[in-house]
């Protein structure tokens, strides 16, 4: 049974989100201050963390930003529908995804189960290592290093990374990767996908006015260049 850390201040809307998720085989703890976070993670250990952006104490950006370093589970933003904003600093700052307020609870547990689906299949890969110059993937334990370094990466930024290295020498589609990463259609709006791969070329060093390891194809999508690494 997976462990949730829900962390909401509306607690007539964190019940009820509780009360599906528990219904729906998962376990569910519920933290309003964002102040609390960062002890309720080390305490519970969770599968997921849903994090609400509007907290006392202490935002859930400040929050997702803080625990990122130390940990490497799934985290979904809950964020308003008319904040682009917070929902672009979510992802900047770690988050994997997100939903938009008020959330259905049929739709945040289809998210979760996503999420967690990814996550552990990832872990479960047969293939332990990728290599390729500096760079190197650990498929079991999710860490990277680049020049003998690790590189912090959200969950969403590694299985972004992978999808690239698995399919090295072929541009990947918007399309390819909205459904691979997120299991979700490409909607020809979504920033998403931008964000992600803008924070993964600057964690990967890969910045300069025309990105080599990460290269963008335009019209077309986005190519993994082994021998730039």
């Amino acid at each position: 049974m997976s462990l949730v850390l829900l962390v909401e201040d509306d607690l007539r809307l964190a019940n009820l989100v509780k009360d599906y998720l528990d219904n729906n085989g998962f376990r569910t703890v519920i933290e309003s201050n964002g102040q609390n976070v960062a002890r309720r993670v080390k305490s519970y250990c969770p599968e997921i963390i849903i994090l609400d952006v509007m907290l006392p104490g202490k935002d859930g950006l400040t929050v997702c930003k803080e625990i990122r370093p130390v940990y490497s589970g799934p985290i979904l933003m809950l964020t308003a529908r008319d904040s682009d904003m917070d929902q672009v600093l979510g992802l900047e700052f770690g988050a994997d995804d997100y939903v938009i307020k008020p959330a259905e609870p049929r739709v945040l547990l289809a998210r979760v189960r996503a999420l967690l689906r990814r996550f552990q299949n990832a872990k479960d890969s047969l293939e332990d290592k990728i290599h390729y110059g500096s760079l190197q993937i650990n498929t079991h334990t999710r860490m990277v290093m680049l020049n003998n370094e690790p590189v912090e990466l959200s969950s969403h930024e590694y299985d972004l990374l992978l999808t690239l290295a698995k399919n090295e020498g072929k541009i990947l589609s918007r399309d390819f990767l909205y459904n691979e990463i997120y299991s979700r259609e490409y909607d020809g709006l979504d920033r998403t996908l931008d964000v992600r791969i803008s924070q993964l070329r600057k964690k990967m060093g890969d910045t300069g006015n025309a990105p080599d390891k990460i290269k963008t194809v335009w019209g077309r999508g986005y190519l993994f260049v082994k021998d730039a690494w």
